[in-house]
């Protein structure tokens, strides 16, 4: 899914800045500076070829050999088809806390239009058997080459850091339903249950090499809902002798927009949309039912509950309003599998922040927006007893793209779009610098 927006100053491009001028450790900076351009190259090669072969929602299977391939060479003991496709390597390393670290692998089905020259041509078959096209539009392949990354640089600093790091590469965040794959496979249980748990986005409207922060929550409820609005069918030239599920329909659309100007308190973060609307199939005909499909968006499970209850009353009293049966009253169905906010545990948030201003420049740095998108990284912190997370974000749009796009008052192509990609350096290498810094901080040694 996209990042949360980040906010960022016209002149924070600076993201060169010699890490060695910087306050802190300057001796362990320096080491992991070095071993990060060391390996640049390699993860460079990674990298484009996990571009160049996406592969989509729990049908990773190539990402996740690659991956786990990966982290045997470095030294991890790796187990595979974890929540189905799902990759975990724990590393030990003597006493102390344990530290997890996700990243997701599945692309969009979404054909590709950036003219790269390592650019996806991959048409796949989805979970569902359906062939679509397959693209890296949200970054993933970045968030895996930034986590073969950081195992390596941990894996060449074990004497800087005690305790026991665990690495996933999560499948299926775009459909929401990877996390909870992996944790009702035991990933809490049956391997080393974590202290903390982080992960990054890579975000396409900041400049690459960017890191913004945000306590709290950082990405939103989403909740679908499907109503079937019944009514009574007939001809079109008879509409009295009728119930016209279609007008009922159109006025529910409308009422629904209420719920968030008139229910809520003002200020109150929520989204209710009705993307889809199905119903009729000639013109002179008034059918017998049509059917709305909603995403919901919140940042709390009482807005979110307050929300679907609302569109209840509302389809249900629209139609009695115009005479529908009660035997025929919307059918509202909520979807199972919802993906909850995600909330940046604020300590963890800030002992991150604190580190990130160790190692970077100011001007790199800045504070994050919630967005209404979904990510189930959220999962991880929703298990009991609760298990503190948080998610960073790491630009990585070309400056001078987003420069231009603003001065011509257009938006520059971001996630989710079929003409925008990483811009792979310095986007990795402050991904895994910023990465490993998290991590030896959280198990350094005291």
């Amino acid at each position: 899914m996209p990042p949360a927006s980040l906010r960022f100053p016209a002149l924070a491009l600076a993201l060169v800045a010699p890490l060695a001028a910087l306050a802190g450790a300057p001796e362990l900076r320096d080491a992991v500076t070095a071993k990060v351009a060391a390996e640049y190259p390699s993860l460079d090669a990674i990298y484009r070829d996990l571009h160049t072969h996406p592969e989509l929602s729990f049908v990773e299977k190539r990402t996740a050999d690659l991956l786990a391939q990966q982290l045997r060479a470095t030294g991890f003991e790796v187990t595979e088809g974890v929540g189905n496709t799902g990759v975990v390597a724990v590393l030990k390393n003597g006493a102390g806390p344990t530290l997890m670290i996700r990243s997701d692998m599945d692309a969009l089905p979404i054909k590709e239009q950036t003219g790269l020259p390592y650019a996806s041509q991959v048409t796949m078959a989805d979970l569902a058997g359906k062939t679509q096209p397959a693209m890296h539009a949200c970054g993933h392949d970045t968030h895996i080459t930034t986590l073969i990354g950081t195992a390596r640089t941990m894996a060449a600093l074990k004497d800087r850091w005690s305790g026991t790091l665990v690495l996933i590469g999560q499948p299926a965040e775009e459909i929401g339903g990877g996390a909870r794959a992996m944790l009702q496979d035991g990933l809490f249980t049956k391997f080393p249950r974590p202290d903390n748990v982080i992960a990054f986005h890579v975000g396409g409207d900041a400049p690459a090499g960017q890191i913004a922060t945000l306590e709290g929550p950082s990405y939103a409820n989403v909740d679908s809902i499907d109503i079937l609005v019944r009514g009574i069918g007939g001809h079109g030239a008879r509409p009295h002798s009728t119930r016209d599920p279609i007008v009922i329909a159109s006025e529910i659309v409308l009422a629904l927009q209420t719920i968030v100007s008139r229910e809520l308190k003002p200020g109150t973060p929520a989204v209710v949309t009705v993307g889809a609307i199905h119903g009729g199939t000639k013109r002179n005909i008034i059918p017998a039912e049509v059917r709305l499909e909603l995403t919901l968006r919140s940042y709390s499970d009482e807005v979110a509950q307050h929300l679907i209850a609302a569109i209840k009353r509302i389809a249900e009293n629209t139609a009695r309003a115009a005479g529908v049966p009660d035997n025929l009253l919307p059918i509202v169905t909520t979807a199972e599998k919802r993906t909850p906010f995600a909330y940046n545990d604020p300590a963890l948030t800030r002992r991150l922040a604190g580190v990130f201003a160790q190692w970077f420049p100011a001007e790199q740095l800045t504070t994050g927006e919630a967005g209404t998108y979904g990510e189930d990284f959220a999962e991880y912190g929703r298990t009991q007893p609760r298990v503190p997370i948080s998610i960073f974000w790491v630009g990585g749009s070309d400056p001078k793209v987003l420069a231009d796009a603003a001065a011509k008052g257009q938006l520059a192509p971001s996630n989710h779009s079929a003409f925008w990609a990483p811009l792979p350096e310095p986007t990795i290498k402050t991904a895994v610098t910023a990465m490993s810094a998290a991590a030896l901080d959280l198990l350094g040694k005291k």
